[in-house]
């Protein structure tokens, strides 16, 4: 029998903790979490499990752990998986036991699915997506890495979610639609036409509300 190695969880904030209970129904050792010392210092407690230590403490570690990043943000996880991944971490997923997901979904690495999720068929998701509480996707969807999905989202079939979108609270996106790489929707929306890259959308229907430049989740 192989035995999965315990988990450390880059971030100590809420988006963190929530995948900290997530690790825990699925009975995974959580060891503590990984901090930069400016927010945190080494042995302050978050749930009862100490913060561990910056990256250094990652780095010595890495055959003892798999690493997880809890940051909701998708720009943000984008930059902490970076630098994980060039000391060379292992990262793993993981899948809340009441999530439903057919067998016809594929998982990549560092993703991770919370409760009450239903995933349907031939869905692919990339790595170190977060897919929050109560989702649903619908068949033939892709989901690219770093893309966040925010609790109560609800994406019909064939959706393209490019790389490192964020996906507010309680959003609806018709059948069909892309929505771009790095982009932004609003808390509530409804997406009935495709989201253009590095953009902001909001609103019933959304509409396009600020344009950034590319590569601006980089600085």
């Amino acid at each position: 029998m192989i035995r999965n190695k315990p988990v450390a969880l880059i971030g100590a904030g809420g988006g963190s903790r929530d995948l900290f209970d997530v690790l825990d129904a699925c009975s995974r050792e959580v060891v503590g979490f990984i901090v930069d010392a400016q927010y945190s210092l080494p042995g302050s407690l978050v749930n009862d499990l100490p913060v561990l230590g910056g990256f250094d403490w990652l780095e010595k570690h890495l055959t003892l752990v798999e690493v997880i990043c809890g940051l909701g943000a998708s720009n943000l996880r984008f930059r902490l998986v970076q630098r994980a991944a060039e000391i060379g971490a292992t990262f793993c997923s993981v899948v809340h036991p009441s999530a439903i997901l057919s067998p016809r979904v594929e998982i990549g690495l560092g993703t991770s699915i919370a409760a009450g999720c239903v995933l349907t068929n031939d869905i692919r998701i990339g790595n170190h997506v977060q897919i929050n509480i109560g989702c649903t996707v619908s068949h033939d969807t892709l989901i690219e890495d770093f893309a966040t999905l925010s609790p109560g989202v609800h994406i019909a079939g064939n959706v393209r979610l490019q790389s490192g979108c964020f996906i507010g609270i309680g959003t609806s996106i018709i059948e069909r639609k892309q929505i771009g790489c790095w982009s932004i929707v609003g808390a509530g929306s409804s997406i009935i036409n495709d989201v253009p890259p590095n953009t902001t959308v909001v609103g019933v229907p959304g509409k396009v509300i600020m344009t950034r430049p590319e590569g601006w989740h980089l600085i």
